[in-house]
């Protein structure tokens, strides 16, 4: 916003005293905040930095030591530079004492050989920084414009980002908690310069407040969350030429970043209430449960006028979804919308088929849930296998041929689909035998395409989403597992493959950042040392150190040193089970976390 002491040097006012740099000429670039004319030694107490001093120098110490302290005080306080003007106290150039001292502090002294009044410096360098001010006012208000129009349409993170590089000229990034690249715009820059090793990179950056300007890498960085919750940092690279400037970026970068980011928090904020209100209003009863859309009564009153009862019932949730989010030969969402509508007839149909009261839906883009009614307990196992069999066959028959013309597909109804054993009018709608009706199988979607997953079992209705949201995690948990089970029930799903799911909660970003973060700033500023290695040999062998040295590749007494030297830089004792425990699922919780 301000202008440099080389652009206040161009100005006619200033080269008709024909100026002269004679030191300091590196400092040319400082910025100008303000021209003082002083005539007295001890001016630099009523100075407050940045301030171009102009002095004829009648009144500056005649004595080498006076004028070195007068210009070391310019200095300390900040000073952009200092113009002398000869011709009253100094004739042909300043004291040589003078130009070495602000040589040896970096100050730009500038000599005026014609004498020049200096009202017209100053009028023409303050003309120039409230145009300046102006012109910085102007960007402001459209950068509040901007992203005001981008609050209200309900952009995407692309486009904010994009118009965060576009109104900055710099190139912006959004990360995670964990480091991990969420969107950026390199502005007209090597997108795989700016992020190759991103994630050292970003470690190394570290701004001292919630939106701060970190010198030493060039980044201005805020952080991105609201409602008490962080997920995320956005940083913006200043200057886009990769110098490190003597002062911060301008203002109005620090207001641009801060709006860009609080219109990420708000769109977050509005798709995820926007989906809960299309849930409410589009979904079925089964989704309701899981979202609290409606009362739990309401739930339960609707599903009995339906013909489902679930008081007093033995209550399990299930999720069937395809192991892969794009099957071969499909793409486009009309693909997957048919795909899950045939999985949810699927679905349906195997339910029938087993004699299984049960409310169900599609309950997201990819998943089909089930909400199960039985009369006890002891029913459980029976029932689920008898689904997941019933299941298989559904989808082979369907996949062995398609229906011939006129035949009319089963199609669910755009409420909660609802099975009750023995239900005459379910089986009509389906169109003759349920086990023939047409479904649009994908194709190749075989046994072992499909996840059958289900949560523990509940005894009342408020209990159901539990049951449910288990199920939902084990069956996104499960696509890791190679394995073909008929059903995925907890204990099949494991810790890494339940840590892999809940990659994304910024809970368990934060966890990790906790845990380990000392140790991966200092392997970003180490890379030959590779401690996290080290760690993760030595947890992964039990905590026994021979073996970890070996695994490790390291002798013994290295491996032991780097043992030492990590828990130094944790702050933990190794040798605790519960230290141990909580840094080996840190460590899990990277990986997954790093693994797509």
């Amino acid at each position: 916003m301000f202008p440099t002491v080389r652009e206040v040097l161009a100005l006619d006012p200033v080269r008709h005293g024909a100026p002269r740099v004679v030191a300091g000429d590196e400092g040319l670039d400082r910025p100008v905040r303000w021209v003082h004319v002083a005539e007295v030694p001890d001016i630099a107490t009523l100075l407050g930095g940045g301030e171009l001093v102009l002095t004829t120098g009648i009144g500056l110490p005649g004595d080498d030591a006076g004028l070195r302290a007068f210009i070391g005080d310019l200095a300390d306080v900040g000073v952009s530079g200092l113009v002398v003007e000869l011709g009253r106290r100094y004739v042909s150039g300043v004291p040589r004492v003078m130009a070495a001292a602000a040589e040896r502090r970096g100050l730009p002294l500038v000599e005026l050989r014609r004498a020049t009044p200096f009202v017209r410096i100053t009028e023409a360098v303050h003309a120039l920084i409230v145009d300046a001010q102006l012109t910085e006012l102007r960007a402001t208000e459209e950068i509040h414009q901007r992203f005001n129009d981008l609050s209200v349409e309900g952009a995407d993170t692309a486009e904010v980002i994009r118009q965060a590089a576009e109104l900055s000229g710099c190139p912006v990034v959004l990360e995670n908690l964990s480091r991990q690249v969420l969107g950026y715009d390199p502005a007209g820059e090597s997108a795989e310069l700016l992020l190759d090793g991103w994630e050292q990179h970003s470690r190394r950056i570290r701004p001292a407040g919630r939106t701060a300007y970190d010198p030493y890498s060039g980044w201005l960085v805020t952080t991105v969350g609201a409602r008490g919750q962080d997920w995320g940092r956005l940083l913006l690279r200043w200057p886009a030429s990769g110098d490190v400037p003597s002062a911060g970026p301008p203002t109005r970068l620090t207001i641009l970043i801060e709006r860009a980011a609080s219109t990420l928090a708000l769109g977050r904020l509005i798709r995820r209430d926007a989906e809960g209100l299309e849930r409410q209003l589009h979904r079925t009863l089964l989704t309701a449960l899981l979202d609290h859309s409606r009362p739990v009564d309401e739930v339960g009153l609707r599903a009995k006028a339906l013909g489902v009862v679930l008081d007093r019932r033995h209550l399990v949730g299930v999720m069937v979804r395809h192991r892969a989010d794009d099957p071969a030969g499909e793409a486009g969402p009309e693909a997957g919308q048919a795909r899950l509508r045939d999985l949810s007839e699927a679905v349906g149909q195997a339910l029938r088929e087993a004699k299984l009261t049960a409310l169900t839906s599609a309950v997201d883009d990819n998943s089909v849930g089930a909400l199960l009614a039985l009369p006890d307990p002891a029913a459980e196992d029976r029932a689920l296998s008898a689904f997941a069999s019933a299941l298989r066959r559904v989808r082979l028959d369907a996949g062995a041929g398609r229906p011939g013309p006129g035949v009319e597909p089963a199609r669910a109804a755009s409420g909660a689909d609802v099975s009750r054993t023995g239900s005459d009018a379910s089986r009509a709608a389906a169109g003759a035998d349920p086990t023939r009706a047409g479904f649009d199988v994908p194709r190749g979607a075989g046994p072992g395409a499909v996840i059958v997953a289900a949560g523990s079992g509940v005894s009342t209705l408020r209990e159901a989403r539990r049951s449910l949201v288990e199920a939902r995690q084990i069956a996104e948990a499960a696509r890791r597992d190679r394995r073909d089970l008929p059903i995925f029930r907890l204990p099949h799903v494991g810790l890494a493959g339940l840590l892999h799911l809940l990659r994304d909660e910024p809970r368990l970003q934060t966890f990790v950042e906790r845990e380990l973060g000392a140790l991966l700033e200092y392997d970003a500023r180490h890379p030959r040392e590779r401690l996290l290695d080290t760690l993760r040999a030595y947890l992964e062998q039990g905590r026994n150190k021979s073996a970890g040295a070996a695994a490790a590749h390291l002798s013994r007494p290295a491996f032991y040193e780097r043992l030492a030297r990590i828990a130094r830089i944790l702050d933990v004792d190794l040798d605790s089970v519960e230290a141990s425990l909580s840094l080996h699922v840190a460590l899990l919780a990277l990986e997954a976390v790093r693994t797509p």
